[in-house]
């Protein structure tokens, strides 16, 4: 299991600020998912089948956890066995090194979206 010190990645600006129709639908849960608990960070995952998954970073004495870490979480809970693409929406300008993890659990070359908590697509890690 990853250690969530794990160093973070930096994504890359893209070349262009416009994601396709399914991948801004993970912005729109990472977004909510986010914003319904007053989280510091919200994500959301789409796995082999088109199904979507989302969650908030959790913070207990017993348990810490990643959004995009829970996002993956339930997918694999639901069955998938492969993410095409996962977004984060955080005040960060880093994708943390467990989540990041976590999504190359599954997939190698699904891309991770990072988006500031307004929507803006802040950049995507590719490797």
């Amino acid at each position: 299991m990853p250690e969530p010190s794990a160093a973070p990645a930096r994504p890359t600006p893209s070349d262009s600020a416009v994601l396709g129709a399914e991948d801004t639908k993970l912005v729109v849960l990472a977004r909510g998912a986010r914003g319904r608990v007053g989280a510091v960070e919200g994500a959301a995952v789409r796995d082999q089948d088109g199904r979507t998954y989302a969650g908030a970073s959790v913070s207990l004495p017993s348990l810490t956890l990643t959004a995009l870490q829970l996002a993956v979480a339930a997918a694999v809970a639901a069955g998938a066995t492969r993410l095409e693409a996962a977004v984060v929406v955080s005040e960060a300008s880093t994708l943390d090194g467990a989540g990041h993890a976590a999504v190359r659990d599954l997939a190698a070359d699904a891309p991770i979206h990072v988006a500031a908590p307004d929507g803006t697509l802040l950049g995507t890690v590719n490797e």
